[in-house]
């Protein structure tokens, strides 16, 4: 067995040592013109390992297989081990008894031919095509499937194992009157019969024709709501704040602040392992995955962690070692952060205001301060009337934001590894004309 022999090969060049398995394959099918434009497979398989030794983490991956993988995994770790530096923290993680159940793997979606996935994907295609005489082209109408297979083992007796499948299914859409404007939008699930294409055709083909006549807006500061998509691109941005990497480097505003109102009474975040695209029984270090309230109705209540930062900081881990693939080690991350959704329809909450459908330029909104700056497009609201906006830039705190939250909806939606309901906000300042 693979596993047993990189384990005999490996055992006695340790203090203690980590082996990460992955197995990962990828399909992705792309519509265009209403038929089928592309087909990609690909295949993943590799083994990466943490070894300590005299106090020292290396981490090093490798693509091959048996005793060859073995050889070169150790190999790596003593060309590294001259630049890595002793840290106390390095250690690993004990194992546990009691994981989660999670329904994360679909053999029934696997099993469905391509074809069938294919034609669907046309269809959804073909929808948004047909749903206006103005939408002239579409792009990335993609279809995506992988299928992943984890396994992790460590010296100190950890072992764990996870399979999960990912559909996902993007689509772009063009319309053109006098001006041209194009929307794209993405779904995802864990299972393929729970992924509704025709519904996020018709969504993108209505969203897209909606934008058709944007003009800029008036300088002002307005109430208004910010929808899924805009605001999980800001929580994104304010879940560093709450990595105990950020306390650790003094990179966060919410230092000693615990047990202390910093957010609207009517903001509830979570980070979840157990829900989200990165959903699974356990985090990239194999620590059972859990459900941690960050803010409840408003109050800091704790910070998230990994095994290291958790020993630097004398604190137990809370689930939170992200990993991103087989090229990286796992790093503290968020895994499922998502604003708690509410009871209310945020929207019979403005008849006047603006609704923000999308953000441009997050990545340099300042993660430590939270202040931003983004260009964003949306509708303008008067007297019940929408009509569409553009070229106008929102600006503020993302903290100042989040204290304003005056009601949250009931339509939570993950993009990705965040997830927001619609959010309806007071005092947002808008730069237009």
């Amino acid at each position: 067995m693979e596993k047993d022999h990189i384990l005999n090969r490996i055992r006695d060049e340790f203090d203690s040592y980590e082996l990460f398995f992955l197995k990962e394959k990828t399909k992705k099918f792309e519509s265009r013109d209403r038929g089928l434009h592309g087909v990609e497979i690909h295949e993943e398989e590799g083994i990466s390992l943490r070894g300590i030794k005299q106090g020292k983490m290396i981490f090093t991956y490798t693509f091959q297989k048996g005793k060859k993988a073995a050889d070169l995994l150790i190999e790596n770790t003593k060309l590294l081990s001259p630049f890595v530096e002793i840290d106390a923290s390095a250690v690993l993680p004990s194992p546990y008894t009691n994981y989660s159940s999670v329904d994360l793997f679909d053999p029934d979606g696997l099993a469905i031919d391509d074809s069938e996935k294919i034609a669907r994907l046309i269809e959804m295609e073909s929808l948004i095509l047909d749903y206006d005489k103005r939408i002239v082209t579409t792009r990335n109408c993609e279809l995506q499937e992988t299928a992943i297979e984890i396994e992790i083992f460590n010296s100190n007796g950890l072992s764990v194992r996870n399979r999960k499948t990912l559909y996902s299914v993007f689509a772009l859409c063009v319309a053109k009157d006098y001006d041209e404007v194009s929307w794209y939008d993405w779904k995802w699930s864990h299972s393929f019969a729970d992924i509704d294409m025709n519904a996020l055709g018709f969504e993108v083909a209505q969203k897209t024709i909606s934008f058709l006549g944007s003009e800029q807006i008036a300088t002002g500061i307005y109430d208004g709501i910010l929808t899924p998509q805009a605001s999980c691109e800001i929580l994104s941005v304010l879940s560093g704040s709450f990595l105990a990497e950020s306390l650790y480097k003094n990179k966060t505003k919410l230092k000693d602040k615990i047990g202390e109102r910093c957010f609207s009474g009517n903001v509830t975040l979570v980070d979840s392992g157990l829900i989200g695209m990165g959903a699974s029984p356990f985090d990239g270090e194999g620590v059972p995955s859990q459900e941690n309230v960050l803010v409840e109705k408003g109050v800091f209540k704790t910070f998230l962690y990994d095994t290291y930062y958790g020993k630097k900081l004398n604190k137990s881990s809370t689930g939170n070692a992200a990993r991103t693939g087989l090229k990286e080690p796992p790093l503290c991350g968020r895994r499922g952060f998502y604003l708690e959704g509410g009871s209310d329809n945020v929207c019979d909450m403005m008849t006047d205001g603006v609704v923000i459908e999308e953000l441009m330029g997050t990545h340099t909104a300042n993660p430590i301060t939270g202040d931003f700056s983004l260009g964003t497009v949306g509708h303008l609201v008067r007297g019940g009337k929408k009509g569409p906006f553009k070229g106008v830039i929102f600006s503020g705190n993302i903290f100042d934001i989040l204290n304003n939250v005056q009601g949250v909806g009931d339509d939570l939606k993950f993009y990705g590894t965040c997830g927001s309901p619609s959010v309806f906000i007071k005092g947002m300042k808008i730069s237009g004309k």
